[in-house]
């Protein structure tokens, strides 16, 4: 029987007509295979994964598999984005085993759920050095019937030897100069100077190591970091990662040009990228960076909104190409015979040249990503809004990609962030208001009164799995953000409730934090991963809020919490600087500080608007801003502030020491600029 028909997540629904047998994780999934006396399938995935999306149809949908699997095996599937903790675990296994890892993640357990065999992806049939998944299956039965001890011993050893594997810790001294000038030196080494970003294919968007980057040159000038930030945004922005028409980034390039994009697009990385090219536009006045930002957080707004009011996961990489084939990226791509269909064989031309589709194609079967091409000259800026509006409309005449519509607490407080800041930068009350809203979905549904959060939700009812580390984090970040923007202090109340949560469950006597609470489910392991991957880590994120609020607040134990969990950034800084961005970003707000602006005026007031729109776009890394009125309580920076002589006034201060208070916009400028 299979058991997922009543999930939550799109994910395990998509596979409740399988004839497998699935059962959810959970304790009665391990009782049944140790009352069955066989191993457990787990296969974890998520529902935007164009090769999970394969094997289902491949070999889940397969009958002939599914009645083998039936009969040796107790089969387990897992959304790795409702149980970030379960993936993580058996993640570690595999990559430890096996050197590399990803989705579909295939992984044979004992009913004790000690893994004793590994894999990712199998083709029904061996292929390409890959064994057949059938193949697999009979091997492993074979040794369970037949080396029953000798797989025991492989799964004890496993579990031994994950056990001794600790994060990268070395020392407890807070980064500085030195840490970050090894981390920069580290990034120019492996920054593509040609086609911008790091390394090689696939490319994936750096967002952390962009938001340090900008970070670092706003603390210290350094015009290395900004130029490789700008000149990354910029190639990102032109390339076929970047939807052309409807805004928003695809989740990697599959090549170093950012050419062709794997089309899935998530949730976090647009609100992470959204942020990044605000904060460039705040720091360069560049037009791009201002059309882009804005035309992301109008994608997460747009094409993400939960009628609850929170953001929905992802977006599909696959759609219907037409013909009843769902095809990766069928929604995205144009041959120019589409073109001309669409705009006439004129305006078809122009198309094809100014967004580079070719007759040969830059993807599959003659089709090309749309792009924007270096070097195109001086184009009719009202004919390109009029080709674009019309492909557009075009496009939402296709089959449109599916919706992973689970609101994921750790990624809508990255959404928060982001459209909080870009609304407030550039005008967009309806952009705050998206930020406002998504936050109160977060506070009914998801957290109760003690601070302690739901990892996600679905149609306005909360799933049954405990928040992580990320999640209290990230949504602490955005409530903070969104404390700045507003000047309501109840969001700062809230990030207080959830960091105590973190200080109290997920913080080890010796400071390094867990990316479970300490009254979670026990796993083979307690996961604790410090290193940024997709998504700020939970410990870096974590800490980068702690200093927030302590800032906010002068409270002493989230700051001494915060400086502890940094020391892992020194430890990584320059060996790994790709994978600790945001732990750098946070770094450079140590050590800037970060500034604290207290804006005291009249709601209402022309000039404390305008005193609070200076403090909102200093570019000061990890600067924190409180709005209200003179002898208002909402928040702790305000207390005994008062205006100046009846006027709105702006207080800044560093490292317990403040300057005098000033209604000067551009006074408050120059206090909040680098050396200020």
């Amino acid at each position: 029987m299979n058991r997922l028909g009543d999930a939550t997540s799109p994910y395990l629904l998509q596979h409740a007509d399988n004839p497998v047998d699935w059962w959810p994780w959970g304790a009665e999934a391990f009782a049944e295979a140790a009352r069955r006396g066989v191993p457990v399938l787990l296969s974890v995935g998520y529902s935007a994964c164009h090769w999970c999306h394969v094997m289902a149809h491949e070999s889940f949908e397969d009958e002939a598999t599914a009645a083998y699997l039936n009969e040796h095996f107790v089969s387990v599937k897992v959304d790795r984005e409702e149980r970030p903790d379960v993936d993580a675990v058996y993640m570690e296994a595999v990559q430890a085993a096996t050197g590399q890892g990803g989705w579909p993640m295939t992984v044979f357990l004992t009913a004790q759920g000690e893994p004793f065999y590994f894999g990712t992806y199998f083709p029904p049939k061996a292929r390409q050095g890959m064994p057949g998944f059938m193949d697999v299956l009979r091997g492993v039965v074979a040794a369970w019937r037949d080396r029953r001890e000798e797989v025991a011993d492989v799964a004890a050893r496993i579990v031994r030897d994950l056990a001794d594997r600790g994060p990268v810790y070395e020392g407890r001294a807070l980064p500085g100069e030195a840490e970050t000038g090894a981390a920069l030196l580290g990034l120019t080494r492996e920054y593509d100077a040609r086609r911008g970003g790091f390394g090689g294919a696939p490319k994936f968007p750096p967002s952390m190591v962009l938001e340090f980057l900008l970070r670092h040159h706003a603390r210290t000038g350094a015009e290395g970091a900004l130029q490789m930030a700008r000149d990354t945004c910029e190639a990102m922005a032109r390339g076929g990662i970047y939807d052309q028409l409807g805004g928003g980034f695809a989740r990697y390039s599959v090549d170093r040009e950012w050419v062709v994009p794997h089309f899935e697009k998530m949730l976090y990385d647009n609100a992470l990228l959204a942020r990044v090219y605000a904060h460039l536009w705040r720091a360069t006045g560049s037009d791009l960076a201002r059309r882009v930002a804005l035309e992301t957080a109008d994608f997460i707004v747009g094409e993400l909104a939960t009628d609850e009011g929170g953001f929905a996961s992802a977006l599909d990489a696959d759609s219907d190409d037409g013909s009843g084939r769902h095809a990766e990226g069928a929604y995205y791509v144009w041959t120019p015979e589409q073109l001309a269909a669409e705009l006439g064989e004129a305006d078809g031309r122009f198309a094809a040249d100014y967004f580079g589709v070719t007759e040969d194609g830059t993807f599959e079967e003659g089709a090309s990503v749309l792009q924007l091409p270096q070097g195109g000259g001086v184009v009719d800026a009202g004919r390109v809004a009029s080709v674009r509006e019309r492909l557009l409309a075009a496009r939402a005449r296709r089959p449109r990609p599916g919706r992973d519509d689970k609101v994921v607490a750790a990624w809508n407080g990255l959404a928060i962030a982001a459209l909080a800041e870009t609304g407030a930068y550039f005008d967009r009350t309806d952009l705050v208001q998206a930020a406002v809203d998504a936050a109160d979905l977060l506070v009914r549904v998801h957290m109760d009164g003690r601070g302690r959060l739901t990892r996600t939700s679905r149609d306005g009812v909360a799933g049954a799995n405990d928040g992580v580390l990320e999640d209290y984090a990230d949504v602490a970040e955005g409530f903070l953000a969104l404390a700045s923007v507003t000047g309501e202090g109840v969001w700062l109340d809230f990030a207080g409730l959830l960091l105590d949560s973190v200080l109290h469950h997920f913080t080890g006597d010796d400071g390094t934090l867990y990316d479970t609470a300490d009254d979670a489910e026990t796993l083979i392991r307690r996961p604790q991963d410090p290193t940024d991957n997709a998504t700020p880590s939970g410990w870096t994120a974590a800490a980068g809020a702690m200093l927030t609020y302590a800032a906010h607040t002068g409270a002493e134990p989230h700051r001494s919490a915060a400086e502890r969990a940094l020391g892992v950034v020194g430890a990584l800084a320059g060996r790994a600087p790709r994978f600790i961005g945001w732990g750098l970003a946070v770094a450079e707000a140590v050590l800037d500080g970060p500034r604290e602006v207290a804006v005291v005026g009249d709601t209402g007031d022309p000039l404390t608007a305008e005193l609070h729109r200076t403090a909102l776009l200093a570019a000061a890394p990890g600067v924190v801003v409180a709005v209200g009125e003179e002898g208002a309580g909402e928040f702790p920076l305000l207390y005994r502030r008062a205006t100046r002589g009846g006027r709105a006034a702006a207080y800044v201060c560093r490292n317990f020491v403040c300057d005098a208070p000033t209604s000067d916009p551009r006074t408050l400028r120059s206090q909040l600029r680098p050396g200020g």
